[in-house]
């Protein structure tokens, strides 16, 4: 990777420097220049990387989308059924989205496509996840199938929901390393979406490109703070536990997760008021490496017990990782796979910018409930933070090849 990097720096390099030159030349050499000029663009450039090539797997045991690393671009879709729209028509809707997204995520184009709009795109880590609202099951007439999971998210102190932007019967995860394969997919769903739905609500979010560090680090949030460290990591004895329903469940959610999803608006104006010392205590993690300021590294696990010389404790009482922290919290975790979102400004200047938050769960009553209670009443971030959307989606287990996501409940 360091030479083909190094390959490619040397001919975007001779290129600039091509153009320089032709750009001086050309007041002496008048049109020339030009055509010349024009050869160096149409040159064949070397290849950045591989991340068009990354592939991920629509079919499976899970859902693609919620144990995957989170890509560079993302876009969270919420519809309503509309008016006269049957579980028929509800079946119908996601036998074709599951086709279509399979063959997306393989790289191909799909049948009757001709929009051309990522033709020259590999897969791009392209992954399509769909989910179930709690109102999907009263229109649908499968109120009685409705897991008892799937109950409406308590109220919290800090809400400013938006009842336009929340909820929704359907629900889809977008997420690709490239934009525009991301688009792609959004708007070939859409498209065929007919008149089954409406649109309720979109946000599209963004991470940082993979490659544009060194080497692999955990991401950064726009508050400029590490994000993600203690994330349940697919390589934890429980982590199936705590991120899937049972497959011994015996119900159409086996092999499912539960995803809250939160749009949440970052102070950020506030927020760099503060000195970096007092965003750090806030946190309880250094802002250069992410190292918990009870010492060690990134990844040194957080001693919350541990007190300074002055005799106060290293990490502060409010600080979000000790009250976010699964020991302060019955051992309650979710697997948390954000986007980052900017959308322009507000009327008093203020940046409208945040987190388009999503947790996996095996039971967001024993996940993101408990956890954003404790948040609610003592998280010092929490006073940088308004949460203006909210919704909650069963997101059901995988398909094999000639299923459909969903197929377990629609024709069970």
């Amino acid at each position: 990777m360091a030479e083909q990097v190094q390959d490619d720096t040397i001919s975007r390099r001779r290129l600039l420097g091509t153009a320089g030159a032709v750009g001086a030349a050309g007041l002496v050499m008048g049109g020339g220049a030009g055509a010349f000029a024009a050869d160096a663009v149409r040159d064949e450039p070397a290849a950045l990387s591989g991340v068009g090539e990354t592939e991920r797997m629509f079919h499976g045991k899970h859902q693609a989308g919620i144990a995957d690393p989170a890509q560079a671009c993302g876009h969270l879709l919420a519809f309503d059924l509309a008016p006269g729209a049957d579980r028929k028509a509800a079946a119908a809707l996601l036998r074709r989205w599951s086709a279509t997204a399979a063959e997306l995520m393989a790289g191909e184009v799909p049948r009757g496509d001709d929009t051309g709009i990522a033709l020259d795109a590999g897969p791009s880590a392209l992954t399509v996840t769909f989910g179930f609202g709690r109102t999907f099951f009263d229109r649908t007439g499968l109120a009685a199938r409705r897991p008892v999971a799937l109950q409406p998210l308590p109220a919290f102190t800090g809400d400013a929901l938006d009842a336009k932007r929340s909820d929704g019967d359907l629900w889809v995860q977008i997420g690709a390393d490239d934009p525009l394969v991301a688009f792609h997919a959004v708007r070939l769903l859409r498209k065929q979406a007919g008149d089954a739905v409406r649109p309720r609500w979109q946000m599209t979010g963004f991470n940082r490109t993979p490659g544009a560090t060194a080497r692999p680090r955990t991401g950064r949030n726009l508050m400029g703070q590490i994000d993600g460290t203690n994330n349940p990591k697919p390589s934890d004895p429980d982590f199936a536990a705590r991120v899937f329903v049972p497959d011994d469940s015996g119900d159409w959610m086996a092999g499912g997760s539960y995803a809250v999803v939160r749009r949440i608006r970052m102070l950020l104006d506030s927020w760099d008021h503060l000195s970096l010392e007092r965003q750090e205590k806030v946190i309880g993690r250094r802002k250069s490496d992410g190292a918990p300021l009870s010492g060690g590294t990134e990844t040194t696990p957080v001693d919350l017990d541990k007190i300074r010389e002055d005799g106060s404790l290293a990490i502060a009482g409010d600080a979000h990782i000790r009250v976010a922290a699964p020991e302060s919290n019955r051992g309650a975790a979710m697997l948390r796979r954000a986007f980052s979102y900017q959308d322009g400004v507000l009327d008093d200047g203020a940046p409208d910018a945040g987190l388009l938050f999503v947790a996996w769960q095996a039971d967001p009553r024993k996940g993101f409930v408990p956890v954003q209670r404790k948040l609610d009443r003592g998280d010092g971030l929490s006073r940088f933070l308004r949460h203006e959307s909210s919704g909650l989606f069963a997101v059901p287990g995988g398909c094999a090849p000639g299923e459909y996501v969903g197929q377990r409940l629609l024709e069970g």
